[in-house]
């Protein structure tokens, strides 16, 4: 940037710089999503067409940026976990929370047409807004995640015993409302059951767990850990284009417990992965 006399102005802007060490997790929510659901008559409790688009713009986001080492979604929001080492964009918030909204919403629309074929958008278009959270340990990070995923099923068991009192039992929403107040699950699994005749255990489990997005090699367990500190350029280089090249995988699974970290340690590896030999 050229020097001049109004170069003073830049003292203005405030650093937002996020400290090193930390787990960066970007978390990306959908704005007016209520009104957007209504308008283009989404299917209640949960429309399966509009989270395989959620899960596929989400995978597009993490296979454009190499250093999201997981996201997790569900509703209309999507969490893209970067790792403790990345010095993307200096580590600038407000450049990590931007730019990762913005490819989520341009795909988000790009991607529209796919899912709901004969249903064109129309202003206002969806938007995402984005924010940054640091995490200084992996154990912190998983309560992260653990909670989002416990939000998912507490919202979407709510969610379907509402809309079937309302859907299949002729209920007003107020009504249901009403009926829901101080309820805990075992009594809305005994509704969903008794009255309607749905286990909630067999719903999919995309509406009751949420969507994970990872990447996966063939040989997951030749992964070594390498410092990226110590990588050269063309070792970097290198590894970037393995990132690049491998499997983006979207799931459905348990991220509570602790099965799902031990089949894939490298995931939240406190170092870089580097595949052996490279």
């Amino acid at each position: 940037m050229a020097n001049s006399e109004f170069g003073y102005v830049r003292n203005f802007e405030l650093s937002d710089v996020l400290p090193p060490s930390n787990w960066i997790v970007v978390r990306v929510d959908g704005r007016g999503f209520s009104k957007l659901c209504t308008k283009y008559a989404f299917t209640k409790p949960n429309d399966r067409r509009a989270l395989d688009l959620m899960n596929a713009a989400a995978m597009e986001v993490v296979r454009s940026f190499v250093d999201v080492v997981l996201a997790y979604g569900q509703s209309d929001e999507y969490s893209f976990i970067f790792h403790e080492s990345t010095s993307l964009f200096d580590r600038r918030a407000a450049k990590l929370a931007t730019s990762v909204a913005t490819a989520f919403a341009a795909e988000y629309c790009m991607q529209w047409s796919t899912f709901f074929p004969g249903l064109p958008l129309t202003r206002p278009y969806p938007t995402f807004d984005g924010r940054c959270v640091c995490y200084p340990k992996r154990a912190i990070l998983r309560d992260y995640l653990s909670w989002r995923q416990a939000d998912c099923h507490i919202n979407n068991l709510y969610n379907t015993t509402f809309w079937s009192m309302v859907l299949k039992g002729g209920m007003s929403a107020t009504e249901a409302e009403q009926a829901l107040k101080g309820t805990v699950s075992s009594d809305k699994n005994e509704i969903l059951f008794s009255r309607f005749g749905i286990n909630y255990n067999t719903e999919p489990e995309i509406f009751r767990k949420g969507t994970i997005v990872y990447r996966s090699y063939d040989n997951e367990q030749e992964i070594g850990i390498k410092s990226a500190d110590n990588m050269s350029k063309t070792q970097l280089e290198k590894e970037r284009k393995r990132k690049q090249k491998a499997r983006i995988v979207s799931d459905h699974l348990d991220i509570i417990g602790n099965t799902f970290w031990d089949v894939h340690p490298y995931i939240l590896a406190s170092k870089q992965p580097q595949t052996d030999g490279e």
